[in-house]
C-alpha cells in the first residue's frame, strides 16, 4: 500500500468547505477568529467566522442589501474594513463598489455600514472581497452566484448549487500586517482544505461529491491574493458555459489556468467508473528567471495564537519564497468522490500519476455566446480614448510605477472629492493617478508585460471588456472576442489590449489583483464622465459619515473603538 493511501480520509460534504448561502438581504459579521485550515493554527479576518467566507446568492433582478459590521478586535490585524462585490457594475452606487479610498472611507470597528445595490442585468460567477490594504489575504473573501432564470446553458447541466461552487485560495502562516518583503503563500486551499508542505498528512482535504452520470456546473472561484493555479480534474474533461458573468460558447477542456479573481463556469458529466479521483490546483514552480523577485533567505515569522488556548502550530511553515509546488503530500488537490466510491482517497499517488493535458484552455478560443460588438473602430488604436499603461517595479522605492507614478491612497476618497465639488478629473488626487474618461466614448486600455512579478492579472471595476489582445498572442480579435473583469497581462513581449465604452459615470480603480501589488503601488481611477456623477451616482447619510467616523477612530479620539 502506498504511502498515500494510509493518509486519513475524512468524508464531507461540499458545503462543509463552502459556507451555506446568504443572501441576497444579510448581515455579515466581520470578525476575528483562530483557525487551522491547513493544519497551522493562525488568527484570520472572517466573515460570520467562517473561511471561506458564506456564499452570497441571489436572482438577476435582486437588490441586494447586505450590512457589514466591523467586529474586528485583534490588535495585530487590521481593525477597520471595506468590502467589494466584484464583477457587479455599481451603475448610479458608485458609493457602494467598496475600494477604501477611492469609493468609501473605511468601516470602523463596533460600526456598521449598508451596502444596498441592484443587479438588473447581471447573472453568473462573482465574488467578493476585502478592499482594505491586504486584509483579504487574511480571510475576508467569498463566492457570490446571481443566478439567471433564462439561463441559456440550463439544458446543460442537471446540478447548480451551493455544493457546486468551488473556491480556491492562497493561505499564509503568517498576518497580512507582518508579511515579508516578497511574500509567498504557504498551502492551496480547495474549499476552505488543504495541506502545506512538511505539514501533518492528516489534514482532511476538500471532497466534491458526485452521483455518476449527473451532469454539474462548477463554479470555479478564484479567490487568490496572488498566485494562479492549472485546475483539472483527472479522466474528467470540463465544457466551460461562463466566465465572469458573461455566458460563452461551450468549450470543451481538460485544464485552465485561473489566475487571481477570474471565475469560470464548467459542466462535468460524471461519466467515468465509480471511483475517487483527484482534483488539481496547481501553483506555478517560483520564478527562476532572470529578473525575478529574489527570494527571501529566511522564512517569515508566524503569527503568534491570539489566546493561550489556541492549539499548538503542526509542524513549520515553509519559507516565505517557497510556495507548495507539485502535489507531493496531498498538496494542491482535493477529492472528486463518486457516490458508491470507498470513503478514501484515490488509488494514485497525486504526485506520480500526474496527467498530461492535452486540450488546455486557450483565452482566445473563448467567445461571447450573444454576439457583442467591440465598441470602437476595428483596428488597433481605434477607440475614441486610447491609453497605455507602462508598468515598472522601482526596486529602489518597492513599488510599482504605472507610467511613472505608483498609486498612493489619498486621505479622502476620489468619490468624496467629486462630490465636494470637484469637476474636472484633473482637480482630483493622487496627481498621475487618475485618468478622466469622457461618457459615451469607446476606451482602448493597452497594459504591456513583463513587469517583475508577473503575470499580473489586472481588474477593472464599474465595467467588463472586451479583451480584444490576449496574452501570449500577437493578433487581434474585434469581432467576437472574450468579455470579462479580470485578464492577465502575460509576460515580456506582451501588449494585452481591452476595450469598454464609458456608460457608467463614477471614479472606477483599475488595478493588478495580486493584492500585494495593488497595495504596492499597482493601480490607477479611470474617473468617467466626472460632471454627471453627482447627478447620478447617489450616495447615503451613512456613507458620508463614514470618513470622519473614520478619522476620528484613526486620531484616536473616537471613545467606541479604543
Amino acid at each position: 500500500m502506498s504511502r498515500l493511501r494510509s493518509f486519513v480520509f475524512l468524508l464531507a460534504a461540499l458545503s462543509g468547505g463552502v459556507s451555506s448561502r446568504i443572501g441576497p438581504v444579510a448581515d455579515l459579521q466581520i470578525v476575528n477568529d483562530v483557525i487551522a485550515p491547513d493544519g497551522f493554527t493562525r488568527v484570520a479576518t472572517l466573515v460570520d467566522g467562517v473561511f471561506p467566507a458564506p456564499v452570497i446568492r441571489g436572482k438577476m433582478g435582486d437588490e441586494f442589501k447586505l450590512k457589514v459590521i466591523d467586529k474586528l478586535n485583534n490588535q495585530t490585524l487590521d481593525l477597520a474594513t471595506s468590502i467589494h462585490w466584484h464583477g457587479f457594475f455599481q451603475r448610479h452606487t458608485n458609493y457602494a463598489d467598496g475600494p477604501a479610498f477611492v469609493t468609501q472611507c473605511p468601516i470602523i470597528p463596533e460600526e456598521s455600514f449598508l451596502y444596498d445595490f441592484q443587479v438588473p442585468d447581471q447573472a453568473g460567477t462573482f465574488w467578493y472581497h476585502s478592499h482594505f490594504k491586504n486584509q483579504y489575504c487574511d480571510g475576508l473573501r467569498g463566492a457570490f452566484i446571481v443566478e439567471d432564470p433564462n439561463d441559456p446553458h440550463r439544458h446543460l447541466y442537471d446540478v447548480d448549487n451551493d455544493d457546486t461552487v468551488i473556491t480556491l485560495a492562497d493561505w499564509y502562516h503568517y498576518l497580512s500586517t507582518n508579511a515579508p518583503a516578497i511574500p509567498a503563500f504557504n498551502a492551496t486551499l480547495i474549499n476552505g482544505k488543504g495541506r502545506f508542505s512538511g505539514g501533518p498528512s492528516n489534514v482532511s482535504l476538500a471532497v466534491v461529491n458526485v452521483k455518476q452520470n449527473v451532469r454539474y456546473r462548477f463554479r470555479l472561484v478564484s479567490i487568490s491574493c496572488d498566485p494562479s493555479w492549472v485546475f483539472s480534474i483527472d479522466s474528467h474533461t470540463m465544457t466551460v458555459i461562463e466566465v465572469e458573468g458573461t455566458n460563452v460558447q461551450p468549450l470543451v477542456v481538460d485544464s485552465l489556468e485561473i489566475f487571481a479573481g477570474q471565475r469560470y463556469s464548467v459542466v462535468v458529466k460524471a461519466d467515468q467508473p465509480v471511483a475517487n479521483y483527484w482534483m488539481r490546483a496547481l501553483p506555478p514552480a517560483p520564478p527562476t528567471t532572470p529578473g525575478a523577485p529574489p527570494t527571501p533567505s529566511a522564512p517569515p515569522t508566524p503569527s503568534a495564537p491570539p489566546t493561550p488556548s489556541a492549539p499548538p502550530t503542526p509542524g513549520a511553515p515553509p519559507a516565505a519564497g517557497a510556495p507548495p509546488t507539485g502535489f507531493a503530500g496531498g498538496i494542491n488537490v482535493a477529492i472528486f468522490h463518486y457516490q458508491g466510491a470507498p470513503n478514501a482517497n484515490p488509488t494514485t499517488d497525486p504526485a506520480v500519476n500526474v496527467p498530461v493535458s492535452k486540450i488546455p484552455l486557450v483565452e482566445t478560443n473563448l467567445h461571447p455566446f450573444v454576439a457583442s460588438p467591440v465598441p470602437g473602430k476595428p483596428t488597433p488604436g481605434g477607440a475614441d480614448i486610447n491609453i497605455n499603461l507602462q508598468v515598472v517595479l522601482n526596486l529602489t522605492e518597492r513599488l510599482f510605477d504605472v507610467n511613472g507614478v505608483p498609486f498612493l491612497p489619498p486621505t479622502v476618497p476620489v468619490l468624496l472629492q467629486i462630490l465636494s465639488g470637484a469637476k474636472k478629473a484633473s482637480a482630483l488626487v493622487p496627481k498621475g493617478s487618475i485618468y478622466a474618461l469622457s461618457p459615451n466614448k469607446s476606451v482602448e486600455l493597452t497594459i504591456p508585460g513583463g513587469a517583475i512579478g508577473g503575470p499580473h492579472p489586472v481588474h477593472l471595476h464599474g465595467h467588463n471588456f472586451h479583451v480584444v489582445r490576449s496574452a501570449g498572442n500577437s493578433s487581434y480579435n474585434f469581432n467576437n472576442p472574450v468579455i470579462r473583469d479580470v485578464v492577465s497581462i502575460g509576460n515580456a513581449g506582451d501588449n494585452v489590449t481591452i476595450r469598454f465604452f464609458t456608460d457608467n459615470p463614477g471614479p472606477w480603480f483599475f488595478h493588478c489583483h495580486i493584492d500585494w501589488h495593488l497595495n504596492a503601488g499597482f493601480a490607477v481611477v479611470l474617473a468617467e464622465d466626472v460632471p454627471d456623477v453627482p447627478s447620478q451616482d447617489i450616495t447615503t447619510d451613512a456613507w458620508r459619515d463614514l470618513c470622519p467616523r473614520y478619522e476620528e477612530f484613526i486620531n484616536g479620539t473616537n471613545s467606541d473603538c479604543n
